[in-house]
Parts: structure tokens; sequence; C-alpha cells
């Protein structure tokens, strides 16, 4: 009997907490165009060496030492994501940081649909940047 509880929990957990999901390059461009915000969760360090993806929103989450504010980076990612049932996709160097974030986004925050560059800037991107 609680065996059977649990599984229906975890069950229903999956059809409560979000889609997080990697996503490839080619997924990245049709959600581009359609519009779908793309969120660089990477340093300015980072973005200086890098460059950027056209039209990303620069939301830094952890800084160069590792620490990180909740509460700016949500209130900041608020300003671009306007609803939970939005669809984003998050962006850092090689999908390590997107892979943290985006779970915590997706699992304590609520958010439905958070996407991930599989492979981050490094490894996952492949088209022209915004120096």
């Amino acid at each position: 009997m609680i065996k059977n509880i649990l599984v229906l929990l975890v069950a229903l957990q999956l059809f409560v907490f979000a889609d997080f999901q990697d996503i490839d390059m080619k997924t990245l461009e049709t959600l581009r165009a359609k519009n779908v915000p793309v969120i660089d969760i990477r340093t300015p360090g980072e973005w200086k060496e890098t460059g950027v993806i056209p039209n990303a929103h620069k939301i830094m989450f952890f800084d160069e030492r590792g620490n990180y504010n909740v509460n700016k980076f949500l209130t900041q990612l608020s300003k671009v994501v306007k609803d939970k049932n939005q669809p984003f996709v998050l962006v850092c160097r090689t999908a390590s940081r997107t892979k943290i974030v985006g779970k915590f986004l997706s699992d304590q925050v609520g958010y439905k649909h958070v996407k991930e560059l599989s492979g981050g800037m490094m490894f996952g991107w492949k088209g022209k940047v915004e120096k």
C-alpha cells in the first residue's frame, strides 16, 4: 500500500513539475525564430570572451567565485519570462550550470518549460555571436 502511494506521488510529481530538457542547435534556432527567450547565465568575463547569442538576455546566476543571489536572479528573470508557463532556454559555457539552474527553476520554482542548450556555448552553439 505504501509502495503504491509512493509510486503515485512520483508519477504525479512528473506531471505537476516541469519539462526541463536539453535541446540541440537546430531546436534552439526554431525556438529563437518563435521569439522564445534565451537566457545566458554566464559571467561578464565569459560573455566578453566568447560573445553572446544574438538577442540573448544576459542574466548571470553564479559569479566568478561560484556565489549566487537567487532573489536577484529571479527578479531579473521575471522581467523576461513573465509567466511560469512561458518556454525559455538557458545557456552557459558547457551546460553544467544550466543543468543546476534549470532543475532548480523547474522543480522548485515551478517554471513549466525550461530548456537548456546541450553542450552550452562551447559545444552546442555553432552560430554567430554578438560581441
